[in-house]
């Protein structure tokens, strides 16, 4: 008899510990799941850790800026102004409008010759009061002359000159010519070169520029 007991407590015994030793699983709950994917998110939301990597896409702003900034008119807006320099302005705008973005002329600058209607094209240069650079891009405009058209291949004579003769100046045009044509007149004829830095609408860029193109 205490042998079998013995054989029976033995059998039990290990019986327990097989069960106990078998592997056994887990449910995996569905809110824990849920509650880290929130998590997560929420803490990139907020500025925390992110998990994965993100690539930002240009903003519709920054696309609009860059759209605009192409199509901007870049012009050169030079000689008698208070703040000469390269401008940006919008398509469409007119000659006026570059002179007002740097900042307006000098005092006693005339725009009689200067056609402040005209509108601006991109690599426009807009001569205030001197003569155009001679390869101003897309045709320079200056007060007191036209464009930058011709050029005298020969001395211009200011006592004899016409008034076309004399828009073959370089920055001299219609207004300008006149002028030189009117103080020729008051003053009988010209004496020395040097005069014409006298006439109306001449400064001393534009007489230095056209000193050595003319005689007398």
């Amino acid at each position: 008899m205490a042998v079998g007991l013995a054989v029976v407590a033995a059998a039990v015994l290990t019986g327990i510990w097989v069960v106990a030793a078998r592997p056994s699983s887990l449910p995996v709950s569905s809110r824990s799941a849920s509650s880290l994917s929130a998590g997560a998110s929420g803490g990139a939301a907020s500025g925390g850790a992110s998990w994965g990597v993100t690539h930002a896409a240009p903003t519709p702003a920054a696309a609009s800026s860059s759209a605009t900034s192409a199509a901007l008119v870049v012009v050169d807006v030079a000689g008698k102004v208070r703040r000469p320099g390269l401008y940006r302005l919008p398509p469409g705008s007119r000659v006026d409008d570059a002179i007002r973005a740097a900042g307006g002329t000098r005092p006693g600058v005339k725009l009689d010759g200067l056609n402040l209607a005209a509108k601006l094209i991109d690599g426009q240069q807009v001569a205030v009061g001197v003569p155009p650079a001679p390869d101003a891009g897309g045709g320079g405009t200056t007060a007191g002359g036209g464009s930058s058209g011709g050029v005298a291949s020969a001395p211009v004579n200011l006592n004899t000159a016409t008034v076309d003769q004399l828009q073959t100046l370089p920055g001299v045009g219609p207004v300008l010519a006149q002028h030189i044509l009117d103080w020729r007149s008051q003053h009988g004829s010209f004496s020395s070169i040097d005069q014409l830095d006298d006439v109306t609408g001449i400064g001393d860029v534009k007489f230095a520029a056209l000193k050595p193109l003319v005689t007398v």
